[in-house]
């Protein structure tokens, strides 16, 4: 049986690591050890941090819906807890956008959250104020 000489495969092999670490510093980008192994690490990186993107987007929508809601002073969570008595689902990207881009709309959300919790207007002005962090005058 004949011979297989492997130059060809393992050129093909180590021109696609390189290719990968194209912008790596020093000898990461051109030497095929140093390469493989930052390659093999930048794809650990890669995976772990398409989780990690998916909770600081889902952080940021809730930081700006709290942002609006406060503006009509309410909360973030007594505002959530309203939609769900009110039945309402909207997911949180959708509503960080509406809070951003339609306010009139947004303010129809914070009213049908508020009137779906009715014992918030039972409670003292004052107890709300604090809730929401408002200055309270004596």
């Amino acid at each position: 049986m004949a011979r297989v000489k492997r130059g060809v495969t393992s050129h093909a092999k180590h021109k696609k690591v390189l290719k990968a670490a194209k912008g790596f510093y020093g000898r990461r980008k051109n030497t095929i050890r140093a390469a493989k192994a930052a390659v093999d690490r930048s794809k650990q990186f890669a995976t772990r941090d398409r989780r990690v993107k998916k909770r600081n987007f889902r952080a940021l929508w809730i930081q700006r819906i709290n942002a609006a809601v406060r503006e009509h002073g309410f909360t973030y969570a007594r505002f959530i807890d309203g939609l769900s008595k009110a039945g309402i689902e909207v997911d949180r990207k959708v509503m960080s956008d509406i809070a951003i881009h339609e306010p009139e709309a947004f303010a129809a959300l914070v009213e049908q959250s508020k009137a779906a919790l009715g014992y918030i207007k039972d409670q003292s002005e004052t107890a709300h104020a604090r809730a929401v962090g408002e200055k309270i005058a004596a």
